[in-house]
């Protein structure tokens, strides 16, 4: 699933400061209890060398203090064998009459030697840090530094990403609006942005270079088709000389008809190369409103005879009138190419259906050959399997005089054994 750049960061930003925070509390808690334990064995430490001092002093103190008592220390009598005095801590759990629990205590055990020269030994405790809820505390206080961090970044993102990625936004919307033919139709955005304006500087930079050559190539494709056109038709021409020769045999002849039909699908051909140049040099500027309603019924008189040859049926529904905004020249090759490729393409005997709605015009011919791929059928050769004769040029200007025309869209769709291609008014 395709996210927004915003996002995209948002997500590894959560993550990270996730991962980046868990370890720093581990080490944070690491440090911290390192730091209490070393105060508090220096706090015992010191304890320690207060009663060895008094216990010189004072030999009550050696006899009286056996149980832990409010000094949280004993003495108690040493083995020579054990005898030690070096220092040992543990960490231990004592019961609290307060709490009626358990609580975590740090204990001092040391060995010294009384004025009298006999071992003992001396133990002090004192109350330390709950690490349990010491460690509790730490998680929601993280969680919460957490939580806070999370929504200001994010707080931060939606209020000055958003705003910083605005150009890149425009720029995106204004190439959207670009068309070939038209430099105009692209707007560079003004930005402080280096960035974005190096994006700006590139696109200008391909949009020159793709109308260089998508000139070049118009230009070419009209000076070719317009030399072709004298060549092709003297060669025609030359061909129905030789058709008249008396002394060429049948075979001869039909060799000839066959060159000659080539030759009329060549200029075929050639003119609809011209007629797709024209409309992309955009030639035909001159725009007015067409009625498609009589247009149809002057074509239909045009093809009557042939459609009758051809046992096909018209039926034409008209609910009122359909015209929109068209040149008038490129309206006719428009409805023209559809009616040809609904006789082209009809049964024989067959039908076709036109209805003529506000918003709507449908051209619709029986068929037996199964639909048309609708992703296809308006690119430029392509001729499917129905004809092979053809040029595969028909649909593509079709579609290229339906872009020239702002509120009108064209659509196929097969049902009911019928190809149906509809002019639809936006």
């Amino acid at each position: 699933m395709n996210v927004s750049v915003k996002n995209y960061t948002n997500r590894y930003i959560i993550i990270t400061i996730l991962v980046v925070m868990a370890v720093w509390a581990l080490l944070f808690y690491a440090v911290l209890m390192d730091e209490v334990y070393d105060n508090v064995d220096d706090g015992l430490k010191n304890q320690k060398i207060e009663i060895i001092r008094e216990a010189y002093t004072n030999s009550d103190v050696l006899n009286n203090t056996r149980e832990f008592g409010i000094n949280q220390f004993r003495i108690l009598p040493g083995n020579v064998e054990d005898f030690t005095d070096r220092n040992h801590f543990t960490n231990e759990l004592i019961y609290m009459p307060y709490d009626e629990e358990d609580e975590p205590y740090r204990v001092l055990r040391t060995g010294f030697y009384s004025k009298e020269g006999n071992p003992y030994l001396l133990e002090i405790r004192t109350s330390t840090v709950e690490q349990d809820d010491f460690l509790i505390n730490l998680a929601i206080s993280l969680t919460v530094l957490y939580m806070v961090i999370i929504l200001s970044i994010l707080v931060v993102n939606q209020l000055i990403l958003t705003r910083a990625w605005l150009p890149f936004t425009r720029i995106l919307s204004n190439l959207s609006n670009y068309r070939f033919g038209n430099v105009s139709s692209f707007q560079p955005v003004e930005t402080k942005v280096k960035e974005f304006n190096e994006l700006n500087r590139q696109i200008n930079l391909m949009i020159q270079r793709n109308e260089s050559v998508f000139t070049e190539q118009k230009r070419f494709l009209e000076n070719a088709s317009h030399e072709l056109q004298t060549p092709l038709a003297i060669t025609i021409n030359k061909l129905d000389l030789l058709l008249q020769d008396d002394e060429l045999s049948e075979r001869q002849l039909t060799k000839i008809a066959e060159a000659k039909q080539s030759l009329h699908r060549m200029v075929g051909l050639n003119k609809s190369l011209l007629m797709l140049s024209r409309i992309d040099n955009h030639q035909y500027k001159e725009v007015e409103n067409v009625n498609f309603n009589e247009l149809i019924k002057e074509l239909l008189r045009d093809v009557e005879d042939f459609v009758s040859f051809r046992e096909i049926k018209f039926n034409l529904t008209e609910e009122t009138i359909f015209s929109t905004s068209c040149n008038s020249d490129l309206a006719r090759i428009l409805i023209s190419n559809l009616l040809r490729n609904a006789i082209k393409y009809n049964t024989n005997p067959g039908v076709i259906d036109i209805q003529i709605s506000f918003n709507r015009l449908d051209i619709c011919n029986s068929s037996t050959s199964g639909a048309l791929n609708p992703q296809y059928i308006f690119e430029r050769f392509h001729k499917g399997y129905q004809d092979s004769q053809s040029n595969g040029l028909g649909l593509s200007i079709v579609k290229s005089i339906v872009e020239t025309c702002p509120n009108l869209e064209i659509a196929y769709r097969f049902e009911n054994n019928f190809h149906v291609f509809s002019l639809i008014r936006s």
